[in-house]
């Protein structure tokens, strides 16, 4: 049986067209986040690093700011390995808490802003976070749902405060005090990220600062990132995606990044374009599929094609729009990328003609092999269906394990693989393709969705009295969420109090498009519900809420 890796020494005749050694032993050597950004800070003081809803920060600027956060939460008393969660969108904020908390090696908690109720109590209590960076509108989800977290300490809002109950994130900004002098290394956790909660409730992946830096050996290896890029994205800085890529690219490279703090469709290229900084040759672009059906659905312009925007990495994004997107703007798309928080990325396709294969996942990275297994935890020839599972050939190139679950932990590494819970098909030379989600989950609005969470949380509206949720296709290429509700005896669900209750309960990601109201669910004989009956159904005579003009504006998911 051949052994499909990364570490180029399998005797497969393709080979991957891995970056130079050089530049990969560059890659691997610099494995700790504050120590890469004083690298740059020191080599290339003046070179642009951060752009934010503000002008070019240096490397220079970045990690005096830094260390300027690092001196207040330090004088807080906050010492290495305290949790500090952010509930804050992209913002030059956010970037700068990123790195103080680095440079003390203080656990983050990067927490989607648009949790709110459990969603977001349930993180904020499992991680025991004792502090808090937060927003005016994350201010009032927490401070809503304070009285379930007895760890929480102290509250900084970003952006002044008016209450005596918060204090404001300059406190922190402005502080004065010595940064301590903390030893770290690439095993110590940087980061706890939640996953969507796919079979259960989300659980916190453990990040390591080696873990964060070894990401983007494989983006600069295939080519979706090279020396001379400038980067661009509108993904948030409390995913994976935000963090641990884009971020990464640029700390390791010692490339710049623009953040956009919010995608819009209409501008969104006309801003890349515009993002050129110091020595770049061309931009790269990081978003999801779903941003480029948004884009090629505007209106046609004059000057499309005027720009230097090298290419986009849209994930995931059939072939035909890739081409049509290619076609139209000239900017070619690659969209052959598959990882999850766990192990990010796992395979990859390399961008170069002769290798690629678009219908694929592509193949294993460096520091990782990969194989497809059956139920049995054996591997299945090439063409068979089987489970994903990958295992690390170097150290921190995955994550450590799920915070305070260590039964799960096992239970994910059993046989001493990491079991993805994803279907995929392998072929001689190692290239997988997507076949199927062994794990319960959706994908709506670009965010993973644990259809568990939703269900509990759908749960507690008093007219419904059993709920099941599943995916049904959408139009933009991920999921729309359908809701089977068998109502209260007696009650009457009305569509539009129904509607209200999830937007006010629910993040806007969650809420589902479509609402079926049943007497029973299908079970089998052990009780358990057959969701792949309900899925077969597909929308049906479901009552849409986007038709009866029940939506929730950009204005309103906060």
């Amino acid at each position: 049986m051949a052994v499909f890796d990364g570490s180029g020494s399998t005797g497969d005749p393709t080979g991957h067209p891995w970056a130079s050694p050089g530049f990969d032993d560059e890659l691997r050597r610099w494995r700790i986040i504050p120590h890469r950004l004083r690298h740059w800070a020191q080599t290339t003081p003046e070179a642009p690093f951060l752009r934010c809803a503000s002008d070019w920060m240096t490397y220079r600027e970045v990690d005096e700011l830094s260390d300027r956060v690092a001196a207040g939460l330090a004088g807080e008393g906050l010492v290495k390995g305290d949790r500090v969660a952010t509930v804050v969108p992209n913002r030059l904020e956010t970037l700068l808490a990123f790195f103080g908390c680095a440079k003390l090696g203080l656990i983050q908690v990067p927490v989607n802003t648009f949790l709110r109720g459990r969603f977001l109590s349930y993180q904020l209590a499992d991680a025991q976070a004792g502090v808090v960076i937060a927003d005016e509108p994350g201010v009032r989800a927490v401070r809503s749902i304070a009285h379930d977290l007895p760890d929480l300490r102290t509250v900084f809002q970003v952006g002044g405060s008016e209450s005596a109950d918060e204090r404001p994130f300059e406190e922190l900004a402005t502080a004065d005090g010595p940064v301590p002098d903390v030893e770290l290394r690439m095993t110590d956790v940087n980061a706890i990220l939640y996953t969507s909660g796919t079979t259960g409730m989300p659980k916190g992946c453990l990040a390591s600062h080696g873990y964060y830096l070894n990401v983007p050996r494989a983006y600069y290896a295939c080519g979706l990132a090279r020396p001379g890029d400038t980067f661009f994205t509108s993904w948030p800085l409390f995913h994976t995606s935000g963090q641990m890529i884009a971020l990464m690219l640029a700390l390791q490279g010692g490339r710049p990044i623009h953040f956009e703090t919010e995608f819009r469709a209409s501008t969104f290229l006309a801003i890349a374009a515009d993002a050129l900084a110091g020595d770049s040759t061309g931009v790269m672009i990081f978003g999801v599929g779903a941003m480029g059906m948004a884009i090629l659905a505007t209106p046609r312009g004059d000057g499309e094609r005027d720009h230097r925007i090298r290419g986009a990495s849209l994930v995931p994004l059939p072939v035909p729009a890739q081409e049509e997107f290619a076609d139209r703007f000239g900017i070619a798309v690659y969209s052959e990328i598959y990882g999850q928080t766990e192990c990010n990325p796992i395979t990859a396709n390399p961008w170069r003609d002769d290798l690629r294969r678009r219908e694929s996942m592509g193949r294993a990275v460096p520091g990782l092999q990969v194989e497809v297994h059956d139920d049995d935890g054996r591997p299945v020839p090439p063409g068979v269906v089987g489970e994903v599972v990958v295992r690390p050939l170097e150290p921190e190139v995955m994550f450590q394990g799920y915070w305070g679950k260590p039964e799960a932990t096992v239970e994910v590494a059993r046989g001493l693989w990491h079991h993805t819970g994803d279907n995929a098909v392998i072929d001689p030379e190692g290239y997988l393709t997507f076949r199927d989600r062994k794990k319960d989950s959706m994908r709506r609005r670009g965010e993973n969705v644990s259809s568990l969470e939703l269900e509990r949380a759908i749960l507690e509206h008093p007219g419904v009295s059993a709920v099941v949720v599943h995916a049904v296709p959408s139009p933009l290429g991920e999921d729309d969420i359908k809701a089977c509700v068998i109502p209260v005896d007696g009650a009457v669900i009305d569509p539009v109090e129904l509607f209200d209750f999830f937007k006010s309960t629910l993040p806007y990601f969650a809420v589902p498009r479509y609402l079926e109201l049943v007497e029973e669910f299908p079970v089998n004989a052990m009780g358990r519900v057959l969701k792949h009956e309900l899925r077969a159904r597909g929308i049906g005579e479901a009552i849409d809420f986007e038709a009866l003009g029940l939506t929730i504006t950009k204005s309103e998911r906060r």
